[in-house]
């Protein structure tokens, strides 16, 4: 069972605390790393600790996206070509247009849209693993639901909370990735959301998509949190000693080890995909429909996902990408969860 932990920590897995040489196994709910009890005498969070625990905290998470999104930036820009079949890579697998791009457009081309995605994943990434802890306090704290069922629950609403806050910023970054070298249509960040509000229907236009977003991120930010929270819970529970160490700003805190840390972020990244790849596809499809052909096709989530299927079918359409994907979600989401419990320590959060 999952206890609640008290205000500024949190943690995803049993920790083996020492009291007097003593070992206690102390159930807790998942996040990052284990609580510890209020009568432990070494290790529990000064005042100053504490103060500013919120924005702390934002910058944790914050520092983990960015992170995360920089290492397989080239690969997202790769996916959002193939997804969209961008006329110039159509004909081309990943790999292939890992290889052209540089061609065609330079080494830079690879990062195209990085730095809108950079301004847009340092909230999103703040926004979901706060949300997330915060969520998760509320679950079990005020509506008694506790297990592993609240992990998911609680993941799912962050994802959806850091999606609507910044969704204009990732359809600013779809577009411009979009743009193939000689045919851009917009000069930047700024001049992408003035073209889009005055052509596009105003602030209606940054939400095209929005609602398969919501639907796909559901789903995957709920299992991705699961799973990790899980594979930590069982790995400390089962494995203490060699799957965990203490965390450095808390010495009563039990922690992954980094390896397999990585390795459960990446596991937990490569399932929520499969599962959510399909909306992805659609959502994307809907951010870029002013600028594609068939604008007409991609109108709502069930008529894009219906004409992706008639036209390409499930694995050139529904699935287009999905070997890349596998390939970016899993160092992305480990070095997300890495980070993050990293950021954690050096932030003094346990």
């Amino acid at each position: 069972a999952d206890a609640q932990v008290p205000d500024g920590s949190s943690g995803a897995a049993a920790a083996v605390l020492h009291e007097d040489q003593t070992t206690i196994k102390v159930p807790v709910a998942m996040a990052t790393e284990a609580s510890i009890p209020s009568g432990a005498k070494s290790g529990v969070a000064t005042p100053t600790h504490r103060d500013f625990f919120w924005l702390r905290s934002l910058v944790a998470g914050g520092v983990a996206g960015c992170c995360a999104k920089s290492t397989i930036a080239p690969l997202d820009r790769v996916k959002i070509l193939l997804q969209a079949h961008n006329r110039h890579y159509k004909h081309l697998g990943v790999f292939s247009t890992l290889r052209a791009v540089p061609k065609k457009e330079g080494f830079l081309g690879l990062y195209k849209g990085n730095g809108a995605m950079m301004v847009r994943i340092f909230p999103y990434g703040a926004i979901q693993f706060t949300a997330f802890d915060r969520y998760r306090k509320l679950l079990i704290g005020k509506l008694g639901i506790s297990g592993h069922i609240h992990r998911l629950m609680a993941g799912s609403m962050a994802g959806m909370t850091a999606v609507i806050c910044t969704y204009p910023l990732d359809m600013i970054r779809a577009r411009l990735a979009f743009q193939v070298k000689g045919e851009h249509r917009y000069a930047g960040i700024i001049d992408a959301f003035r073209v889009i509000y005055t052509q596009e229907g105003g602030f209606r236009g940054f939400y095209r998509g929005l609602t398969p977003t919501i639907i796909g991120m559901a789903p995957y930010a709920g299992i991705s949190f699961f799973t990790f929270g899980t594979l930590k819970s069982v790995g400390l529970n089962q494995a203490p000693g060699i799957l965990g160490r203490p965390s450095s700003d808390n010495p009563n805190v039990l922690v992954l080890k980094t390896h397999v840390n990585l390795l459960c972020g990446g596991i937990a990244g490569a399932f929520a995909q499969t599962v959510s790849y399909p909306l992805d596809v659609a959502r994307r499809r809907m951010q870029l429909g002013s600028i594609l052909i068939e604008a007409d096709k991609y109108v709502t989530m069930s008529k894009t996902l219906k004409y992706v299927y008639k036209m390409h079918g499930i694995k050139q359409g529904l699935y287009r990408g999905l070997t890349l994907n596998y390939i970016r979600c899993i160092p992305s989401q480990a070095v997300a969860f890495t980070t993050y419990e990293l950021m954690r320590q050096v932030l003094h959060l346990n």
